[in-house]
């Protein structure tokens, strides 16, 4: 049975009035039986099934990696206390390795934003999609366990302040999974949003999605007119020069706003059309509200410039110039797009905001029962992931290349490739990475604004299909250095390799630096058209110094170790502007600005790592020097680092209030590479690392380390840990 056919019988409060004395109801929440879940590897795609019956659980025994997940234990044996870095790295490759999964990756949760299962359920409920009784316990489970303790509310991510965006899309979510409105946390966040103004002064995502719904009305959402997508690819404000994520997410929106599409109304939205507002929902004037948001969601301002286009689009463009025949012909090609994406990507989409929007324009245009609406609903699963405090959706469908990649690093730099007891380990790794290399280019990768493919490595898997510069560095570095050592199959060719050297030379950006998905298209100004508030920097691509730092990396290993001869004097240039990039990025107090870490431990790490790759180490060079003395000035009492997450927000280096074990290793990464000679900063560091280390070989996760677009957040994953410790004391 779908949700939304569900009755529900309480009464409930209009608008959340406190006013009133009410009876505390906070009903013991379900849950369901963690000894019954299971992940689910097939080739790197990770789904997590709930298992029904008794010789089902028999019959599928749970692994040490569904255990760690889910907070159970483990039962691994105590290990020896190490007393030697070497030691304490031989117990960190111990304990990680009982995690490596039968395909030969690794998974990890990569959640932390709150804005990601609002999208997910209302594309379930309003395409009627049947959601599993265990899977809408646990969601309601995660989100009551990271409710605001003081607020009652939900930010945009799980460390920030409570937001109408937060708050309003996950009230929303809890109802149409069941909650009741009585429970006193629900009362309790409807009173944090009324406080913020109520759900009109949500930004634009939000407003989308409350208008699918049924629970505001399309006046209130600023436009976004499929039209955009007929613009030929040399005007600068068209799609084609936009970030990958923004025009994933507003091609599907474009689409779906166009159509006008809304739920009928339910019994249970048309209460939420009461809870959800400050005043009856009669008497709003919404196309008043297309502009309010609260401060608290504000993270960027649109520009006077993008009103005016607003002004323009709403008044002028939609009643007066926007024919029906430019209507139908902006809704099918944006809707040909969609489908291509789908091809692309065998419906995974390059994310899960992406994806939820795509499965309800399929829904629109397909069907209810349609090939196309079955394959998107299959491949949302990808994303969900189950933990100790219930299921969450995570930013991608999982970092599975990245994490793979840096582990075999690791392994290797600690010296312990060459072991036997670690072969079949690593040799499972490296069948992952071959089995993931992209083997061909998109179909008209033009038409549809893609970047070439072919030889490159994603993110997460093979199908999701979209080249990453960094991604696909590692990988390569991965490779190269596993295959190049004694009693290791040579299971990437050395032309497979050379597509890969092909795919990353496209990739470097005018100014020498490299972006992440294609090269940078568009200018800076394209942020003054940025619409969706909460977020900065996502118009276009930018340089980063992790991204360029893996590429010259990359680069230089393969002149280096593969074949010294191929391309030579373009990677020579191709490096040569690339290290030249980097220097000029640098700050004046020797750091660099990370944009997918916290913050400038991360990028100081990978850009000490480029620099030392073409022979630049704290003895010859002043910029080098710098940048040690940058991290030196700030270590802590104990020896190690520790970086808040409000460095990427405010952009100057925030000291978190205790060190934290992965920036500490990133920092002494940097500074080995660097080959800084005073020791006893090193060692000190050492120590603090060692001392947190657990009997079973593992360190417990700290504060969050993933940063991107400067206000999106993600907590850490169990090889972050490993994979910079293991490095950095096998180097000690």
């Amino acid at each position: 049975m779908a949700l939304h056919e569900e009755k529900h019988t309480n009464g409930h409060l209009p608008n959340g009035n406190l006013s009133k004395p009410i009876a505390s109801h906070r009903p013991k929440d379900a849950r369901t039986d963690p000894r019954r879940w299971r992940l689910l590897d097939e080739r790197g795609r990770q789904t997590w099934h709930y298992l029904k019956s008794e010789e089902e659980v028999k019959s599928w025994p749970q692994s040490v990696a569904d255990k760690y997940f889910l907070g159970l234990s483990t039962d691994l044996p105590p290990l020896a206390r190490a007393d030697t870095p070497l030691a304490s790295a031989q117990n960190a490759i111990t304990y990680f390795s009982q995690l490596q999964l039968p395909p030969g990756n690794w998974g990890c949760e990569y959640g932390g934003p709150l804005f990601l299962l609002p999208g997910l359920v209302i594309a379930w409920y309003v395409t009627e999609t049947p959601i599993p009784e265990h899977i809408s316990i646990e969601i309601r489970r995660y989100l009551f366990s990271r409710q605001h303790p003081v607020d009652g509310g939900w930010g945009l991510h799980i460390e920030g302040e409570c937001t109408v965006f937060g708050t309003a899309m996950n009230y929303i979510v809890l109802r149409l999974l069941g909650a009741s409105e009585e429970d006193d946390r629900m009362i309790k966040a409807r009173g944090m949003l009324h406080k913020l103004g109520g759900a009109v002064n949500g930004p634009h995502w939000a407003k989308f999605w409350l208008s699918v719904l049924g629970c505001m009305e399309w006046d209130a959402v600023n436009p976004v007119p499929p039209e955009l997508w007929l613009l030929p690819d040399w005007v600068p404000i068209a799609p084609y020069r936009w970030w990958i994520h923004i025009r994933q997410v507003f091609l599907p929106m474009s689409y779906i706003a166009s159509r006008g599409f809304k739920y009928p109304l339910t019994p249970l939205t048309r209460q939420l059309r009461e809870e959800l507002y400050c005043q009856p929902y009669s008497s709003i004037n919404f196309v008043s509200h297309r502009n309010s948001i609260s401060s608290a969601d504000n993270y960027h301002p649109k520009s006077m410039l993008l009103n005016t286009m607003n002004v323009l689009l709403v008044n002028v463009w939609n009643p007066y110039l926007r024919t029906n025949y430019i209507r139908r012909r902006g809704e099918a090609w944006t809707f040909d797009l969609i489908q291509r994406e789908n091809e692309n990507t065998d419906f995974a989409s390059v994310g899960p905001v992406s994806g939820a929007m795509n499965l309800l324009a399929c829904y629109i245009h397909d069907g209810h029962d349609s090939p196309s609406v079955d394959r998107h609903r299959q491949r949302m699963h990808d994303f969900l992931w189950m933990k100790d405090e219930g299921m969450l959706m995570n930013g991608t469908n999982g970092v599975q290349t990245w994490d793979t990649a840096f582990l075999i690093q690791a392994v290797v730099e600690a010296g312990f490739a060459k072991d036997p007891q670690w072969r079949p380990m690593l040799i499972k790794a490296l069948e992952f990475l071959d089995d993931q290399q992209i083997r061909e280019n998109c179909r008209e990768q033009e038409i549809c604004y893609r970047q070439r493919r072919k030889g490159a490595w994603a993110f997460s898997t093979r199908e999701q299909g979209y080249t990453v510069s960094d991604c696909t560095s590692e990988a390569l570095k991965s490779v190269i250095l596993l295959q190049r050592l004694p009693g290791f199959p040579e299971l990437v060719s050395a032309e497979r390799i050379k597509d890969a050297i092909d795919t990353l030379l496209t990739m470097q950006n005018r100014s020498g630096g490299f972006a992440s998905y294609e090269p940078i298209r568009g200018s800076r100004y394209l942020e003054y058209l940025n619409a969706a508030e909460v977020f900065g920097r996502i118009m276009i691509e930018y340089d980063y110094p992790e991204c360029t730092t893996a590429v010259v990396t990359a680069l230089s290993l393969f002149t280096k170790e593969q074949d010294p001869l191929y391309r030579k004097d373009e990677i020579k240039r191709t490096v040569d502007r690339a290290v030249s990039w980097i220097l000029k990025d640098q700050r004046p107090d020797g750091s660099w600005y990370g944009s997918w870490g916290i913050c400038f431990s991360y990028a100081g790490m990978f850009a000490l790592e480029s620099l030392a790759s073409v022979g630049r180490y704290y003895r010859n060079d002043r910029n080098v020097a710098r940048a040690c003395q940058f991290f030196l000035d700030r270590q802590m009492v104990d020896g190690g680092w520790g970086e808040s997450y409000k460095s990427c927000t405010l952009g100057v280096y925030t000291q978190h209030a205790k060190s934290q074990v992965v920036q500490t290793c990133w920092v002494i990464i940097g500074l080995l590479e660097a080959q800084y000679p005073e020791r006893e900063p090193i060692e000190a560091a050492v120590k603090m690392i060692m001392s947190r280390q657990q009997q079973d070989g593992s360190w417990e996760q700290e504060a969050i380390e993933g940063v991107f677009n400067k206000s999106w957040y993600r907590p850490p994953d169990p090889g972050s840990p490993f994979n910079a410790s293991t490095t950095e004391l096998g180097e000690i």
